[in-house]
């Protein structure tokens, strides 16, 4: 497989198309030895079954594994961790992934309760697991799907699974979109197999999916998450970290010189153009807001705007670690506690973010 390559399928067959795509990649060979150490990140983001359009597949990495084991590989290890806010043991029973550990005998390692360090990334110093330190094969196992601060989540982002929660959060005080770029120049990723099965359109977190049984195989991640852009109908630019990881050698964008390989007759699904977020968004003052506060936040004003609620909202809501120790009228999260009214929690969930802005608006609209 040549770096400018992207390959597509289509189906129902998960498993099948998974190890489809690693043949005709040529994966087998690309791996260093027998007896290499391989890792896989899939996305486990929260604690929820892939269907909800926000996590990885199982079955799409059951045929990674057994693609891997048949032609000899067996030193296999998978690592993740859930977002900030959310325990990666739940997301690892939720999605399924605890039943395949232990059906093929795959070791487990959950990064945040891992060790980690700080290194150079391009000019900008972050920390990152000790858990690469001793991989010589990373398999990138991302979904394809919205997300609603930095629009898209493909290869790129789903190396942030790998820094601890502090860190996590950090990244969103320094401006998301720099740091991710910059990871990028830290973890090497040796083969991408993208989950484009059901990812939803607008949410990282999940529960709007939507079908479209596809899978991608690539080498470089900058080019891979340029066609996901495309496939998504986002201008580059309106997604910054695939350019700064670009501008830090980690691949190209140039999607007129890919060449994107079909294994089998695929009936092209128009991807409609979701502005489901952008339509909410005014609502809210984010500064450095972490994804699981910010991600709890725009669904709930989805349901206000639904019920006719949220038009009737008389100032912004403060979110963010931008916000920690302000005043003001509307927060969420405990870094507006400053706030005349604050629905606490770090992050607080939907519901009670719900609950807490639709009391604010009974009360003071």
């Amino acid at each position: 497989m040549k770096n400018n390559q992207i390959l597509r399928i289509a189906g129902t067959d998960y498993k099948e198309m998974a190890k489809l795509l690693c043949s005709a990649a040529g994966l087998a060979d690309m791996v260093p030895a027998k007896d290499a150490r391989i890792a896989i990140k899939p996305n486990l983001v929260v604690a929820g079954p892939a269907e909800l359009g926000a996590t990885t597949h199982p079955s799409v990495v059951a045929g990674l594994i057994e693609y891997l084991r048949e032609n000899g590989f067996y030193n296999i290890v998978i690592m993740e961790s859930a977002w900030y806010g959310e325990e990666t043991e739940n997301a690892l029973v939720a999605s399924g992934f605890d039943s395949l550990c232990r059906e093929y005998d795959v070791p487990f390692i959950d990064i945040k309760k891992a060790t980690s360090h700080k290194r150079d990334c391009g000019g900008m110093e972050l920390d990152v697991t000790d858990a690469i330190n001793d991989i010589d094969f990373f398999i990138n196992v991302p979904v394809l799907k919205g997300h609603c601060q930095v629009r898209m989540t493909c290869a790129i982002k789903n190396l942030k699974g790998l820094i601890p929660d502090d860190e996590k959060r950090r990244f969103h005080a320094l401006g998301i979109n720099k740091p991710v770029g910059h990871l990028s120049t830290a973890i090497k990723q040796d083969f991408i197999l993208v989950d484009d099965i059901c990812g939803d359109l607008d949410f990282e977190e999940g529960g709007n999916p939507v079908v479209r049984n596809g899978m991608l195989a690539a080498l470089d991640p900058v080019l891979v998450d340029a066609y996901a852009c495309e496939r998504l109908h986002l201008k580059l630019e309106s997604v910054p970290y695939v350019g700064i990881a670009e501008s830090l050698g980690i691949g190209s964008s140039d999607l007129e010189s890919a060449e994107i390989i079909n294994l089998r007759d695929i009936e092209e699904q128009e991807i409609s153009k979701s502005s489901r977020v952008l339509d909410v968004a005014y609502a809210a003052e984010a500064v450095d807001a972490c994804s699981a506060c910010y991600g709890n936040l725009i669904p709930a004003l989805i349901d206000l705007k639904e019920e006719g609620l949220l038009e009737k909202l008389d100032t912004k809501i403060a979110i963010g670690q931008g916000h920690n120790g302000k005043t003001g009228r509307l927060g969420i999260g405990q870094c507006t506690y400053g706030f005349d009214t604050c629905i606490m929690g770090c992050p607080p969930s939907r519901e009670e973010i719900y609950d807490g802005l639709k009391k604010y608006i009974d009360e003071h609209c």
